[in-house]
């Protein structure tokens, strides 16, 4: 028998033989999480079953799903004190962070890491100050009712609704280090379990985030430490294996480069997995005939201050009628921070996201458009929808702009940057969703990660 030993606090992983996940499916269903009618969801998809990746991340997803009844026993200021311990962690290991941080970029920089993923994967004190902050405000945040009244029957039966945890929640993310504290904080606040897999260039990072920070912290309070999880494996086979678990992780977060994400929700639906995906971006700011030109400088200052994010400015539309006017202004904030505009005739997509073109972040696609509504139309029809900015002095035209705009996220005269869980919502996110169907939409908190269910009462006393 080999076994590979990747957490101090989990025992090792064994490689001779596949666990009998049906042992577990009991506990798991029986705490909200259900099958998806019709579609299978076995937890041995063929492709993977034999793999050590799939092993190793059905092991996770086997101690997450262990761990995911004493979440919720524990109850909401037992999760609520662990998170507040989190950030006095935080702050107090910011040295042993900050060093495995260190070897973490190290290594990134070695294999040649574009300068925008690089930023994306450096941890400094700041940020790190910042994460503690968001532990505690999402601490200090209450709580939505347990269960709201919705109607009483004719009946006189009463009829409630309530919101229910999923048990186990997955995660997949680029190597961002700081989100491996905001989703797992989400997690654990709608009372959930948490199995995550970054990106291989953080997981040194993501190690000791979970076994300096957040497992001492839940377990300081009674919280399960085994209730965060860390997939140890690097590359995609892991990621694959996590969308692929319905009975142990029937809901799973993507996010990251467009093409693998939209590969992992494919893979998430044909397996029965609900996959709430995060896989293109790109803001577009659009200038129109009436921005003042002081606005006009500030959004594009404003939307570029970092290059490897998803809301940052992309796609810059200027009005025709004010083209010669506005485009100076435009290429003259645009260089100050040292960013190259893509001029028309371009020979790439008007949507093209630079911030996952590695290499050539520093870029944004500029075009004319025909007024607000064309400008709302090419927004919607060229970009993932993600958000878009009108920067405008006239009423009317914002009016017509938001109304046309079918986006997750709209501004008037502010940046698309703001697009962001704990700008946006005082709460930090565990992604982004852009779908354009019914469900969680924009940045996904705590509050989107709960089941529904129905309750009915006998008719009242008296």
């Amino acid at each position: 028998m080999t076994t590979t030993s990747w957490c101090t606090r989990c025992p090792p992983i064994r490689r001779d033989h596949p666990p009998d996940d049906a042992a577990y499916r009991p506990a798991a269903q029986g705490y909200g999480v259900g099958t998806v009618t019709g579609v299978s969801t076995s937890t041995t998809a063929p492709e993977f079953a034999q793999s050590p990746e799939f092993d190793a991340v059905r092991t996770a997803a086997r101690r997450a799903a262990a761990a995911a009844p004493g979440v919720r026993a524990a109850g909401g200021p037992a999760v609520d004190a662990a998170l507040r311990t989190a950030a006095g962690l935080l702050r107090d290991r910011a040295p042993q962070l900050l060093e495995a941080n260190a070897r973490d970029v190290e290594a990134a920089e070695a294999n040649g890491m574009a300068p925008g993923l690089l930023d994306r994967l450096r941890l400094t004190p700041e940020r790190l100050a910042e994460m503690a902050t968001q532990l505690e405000v999402l601490a200090d945040t209450p709580e939505p009712p347990l269960q709201r009244e919705v109607r009483t029957l004719p009946s006189g039966e009463r009829v409630f609704e309530r919101r229910v945890p999923v048990g186990v929640i997955g995660a997949v993310f680029e190597a961002r280090p700081n989100v491996t504290v905001d989703v797992a904080s989400q997690v654990l606040k709608a009372r959930s379990a948490a199995v995550l897999r970054t990106g291989s260039a953080a997981l040194g990072s993501a190690q000791a985030l979970v076994e300096l920070v957040i497992a001492p912290a839940l377990e300081q309070h009674g919280v399960p430490a085994a209730a965060v999880q860390l997939v140890p494996t690097p590359g995609h086979a892991g990621a694959e294996a996590l969308v692929g678990l319905p009975d142990l992780v029937p809901l799973v977060v993507v996010r990251g480069s467009g093409e693998v994400t939209r590969k992992l929700s494919a893979l998430g639906a044909a397996a029965g997995t609900r996959v709430l995906a995060h896989a293109d971006g790109g803001g577009v700011l659009y200038l129109d005939s009436s921005a003042d030109e002081a606005v006009a400088q500030r959004l594009i200052h404003d939307s570029t201050d970092r290059l490897g994010v998803c809301n940052r400015l992309n796609l810059l539309l200027i009005d025709r009628p004010a083209y010669d006017r506005l485009w100076p202004v435009a290429e003259k904030a645009l260089a100050e921070r040292g960013i190259i505009p893509s001029l028309p005739p371009h020979n790439h997509r008007l949507g093209h996201e630079w911030a996952l073109d590695s290499g050539a972040e520093a870029h944004v696609t500029v075009a004319p458009v025909d007024g607000p509504l064309d400008a709302a139309v090419t927004a919607g029809r060229e970009t993932s929808g993600l958000a878009a900015t009108v920067c405008t002095a006239d009423e009317d035209v914002a009016t017509a702009f938001i109304d046309a705009y079918t986006g997750t996220g709209v501004f008037w005269n502010a940046t698309t940057r703001l697009l962001d869980g704990y700008k946006l919502l005082g709460l930090p996110e565990t992604g982004i969703n852009v779908d354009h169907t019914p469900g969680p939409r924009g940045p996904v908190t705590y509050v989107d990660l709960a089941l529904r269910q129905f309750v009915v009462l006998p008719p009242a006393e008296g």
